[in-house]
């Protein structure tokens, strides 16, 4: 969970260097990707251990993975946003001040922040899922093991 989030957020501070230096700014903190990594993996293993998502375990596993990546992108904003507010209020802030602008501000910046989480949660939750339903380490064997050629593949039974 870690790792792919520290690359997410990673990838993200990429852009947002690139986008800023467009514009003449040349300074992004990078760190901020590990931390919040960091963070947000234990959002992840506290909504895993409250079960969120589980209701759909008897339909098709394409409901899960689209429930649980809709969860944690709700989740990761709710966070971040509870997080700058009582970081604010400590510092001295307004309630009001407090608030981060996500996206730039206002619905629409939500919404794309909120969009763009989504569609990035979804490869980490069908990943695992499917890899739940192979069994232990098969998709690791099939990504990371050693291919037979088609003419030493044995021929299925």
């Amino acid at each position: 969970m870690f790792v792919y989030l520290w690359v997410l957020f990673g990838l993200f501070a990429l852009h947002e260097d690139i986008v800023l230096r467009q514009h003449g700014i040349r300074f992004v903190f990078h760190g901020f990707a590990l931390v919040n990594a960091l963070v947000l993996a234990k959002v992840m293993l506290v909504a895993e251990d409250l079960k969120l998502g589980h209701r759909f375990q008897a339909r098709p596993l394409i409901y899960q993975i689209v429930l649980e990546a809709f969860i944690l992108a709700t989740l990761f904003i709710a966070v971040h946003i509870l997080e700058h507010t009582i970081g604010g209020l400590i510092a001295g802030e307004t309630l009001a001040a407090s608030v981060p602008s996500i996206g730039g501000g206002g619905m629409q910046g939500l919404f794309c922040v909120a969009l763009i989480l989504f569609v990035a949660l979804i490869p980490f939750f069908g990943f695992r899922h499917i890899s739940r339903e192979l069994g232990p380490g098969r998709i690791k064997a099939m990504l990371f093991g050693r291919r037979e050629s088609a003419a030493q593949a044995k021929p299925p039974v």
